[in-house]
């Protein structure tokens, strides 16, 4: 039952929600139960959230990167981004009864990759079922007037300093009010693998409680900027000390990490140059949405005695259909390296775009494709 009370009886302007029903306990497993915590507050308010806010303001919006990441993200740090025509915003959910301010992870406001347009402060009730959107902020507002607290890495607003009807930010928008969302912020310099390696190596020990203060923010922030460690990190605290590889998809199945990111097994048929017969080949597949049209980028060895030899195929689903000039496939190395011949572009419409690789055992790879896919996220494709 709904027991919020309400709210013209509190604050008119401030919005009440219904938390949606759902078991106590998360299907996602976490470190400690800290985290199990802050993943299960995150997905009531996103549940409670994201059904309101499309019906009412914005229906293009989404989360991101994707709902499969979220986990990724819960396990080290509080806060759920969803994006909504060009900008961005991030709920940032609190279970303390008083209200007063608003207090955002630094990871929300410092990793140029993670920042928003705006910051949603949310009160949740789960005993009583419901949840309380008390105020918002802008990123250039909380980054010239919040205050840090070098101790936990947050920003602070006092509530007074916090917008309270959300509305008013639909309402701003309609004016197309030339307000500045976004202060500028200073880029996280890359890290080398071999230091990402000795982080993850150290962070992925869930006896690290907190291993996003465990090390200076300039590396923490650059570590988790990147999709594909603060997946594996992510893992590693859950003690899933295996990472899934192409090769063992390809022979034993497709891991349940792997399956949760879109990737499935399929038989493809490849005619050789030069030769008649076509060979039947396994390789993985997933489909991607660019600019509202599906995609499918393919992995297959090169020919059946060659398993050093990859290649990656990305191609429109409809039959006939065209990649469009401009399109671009990359790989980079696990650090985001370029490499050789690691680009194909479509300088006019084409049918495809591929790339061949060789690769060392147990090497990874990172995919992109520009224009960026909906949902996009840094994966390390373990070969």
């Amino acid at each position: 039952m709904f027991n919020a009370p309400p709210p013209f009886t509190i604050d008119s302007q401030q919005l009440y929600l219904e938390i949606p029903q759902s078991p106590e306990k998360q299907e996602q497993p976490y470190s400690t139960a800290g985290a199990c915590q802050r993943g299960w507050i995150n997905q009531k308010c996103l549940q409670a959230f994201l059904p309101w806010f499309k019906e009412e303001i914005a229906p293009t919006a989404r989360v991101y990167p994707n709902s499969a990441a979220l986990p990724s993200f819960w396990e080290v740090v509080n806060g759920t981004a969803i994006t909504f025509d060009r900008d961005r915003l991030v709920l940032i959910p609190t279970l303390a009864i008083d209200g007063d301010e608003l207090r955002v992870p630094q990871e929300w406001v410092d990793i140029p990759e993670w920042v928003a347009d705006y910051y949603i402060a949310v009160q949740v009730n789960p005993d009583e079922g419901w949840m309380k959107i008390f105020g918002y902020t802008t990123h250039q507002i909380l980054k010239t007037k919040g205050v840090y607290d070098a101790g936990d890495r947050t920003y602070s607003l006092e509530s007074e300093d916090l917008i309270p009807d959300i509305n008013v930010l639909w309402v701003t928008r309609q004016l197309n009010h030339s307000e500045a969302l976004r202060a500028e912020i200073a880029p996280l310099a890359p890290i080398a693998k071999t230091q990402a390696e000795n982080l993850l190596e150290r962070l992925g020990d869930p006896d690290v409680k907190f291993p996003r203060l465990a090390v200076p923010f300039s590396l923490w922030g650059a570590l988790v900027a990147h999709g594909g460690w603060r997946k594996k990190l992510s893992e590693l605290r859950q003690g899933l000390l295996i990472q899934w590889s192409i090769p063992q998809c390809l022979q034993t199945g497709v891991a349940n990490l792997a399956q949760q990111w879109g990737w499935e097994k399929r038989e493809f048929v490849v005619v050789p140059t030069g030769m008649r017969s076509a060979e039947p080949f396994l390789g993985l597949s997933r489909q991607i949405i660019v600019a509202q049209d599906t995609y499918e980028l393919r992995i297959l060895p090169k020919s059946a005695s060659e398993d050093y030899v990859w290649r990656f195929e990305f191609q429109s689903t409809t039959p006939g259909g065209q990649i469009p000039a401009g399109f671009k496939l990359r790989l980079l190395t696990e650090d985001l390296q370029a490499f050789e011949n690691n680009q194909d572009t479509a300088t006019t419409p084409v049918n495809m775009l591929y790339l061949e690789v060789i690769l060392e055992l147990g090497e990874g790879l990172v995919w992109e494709i520009e224009p960026a896919p909906e949902d996009y996220d840094r994966e390390i494709l373990r070969f």
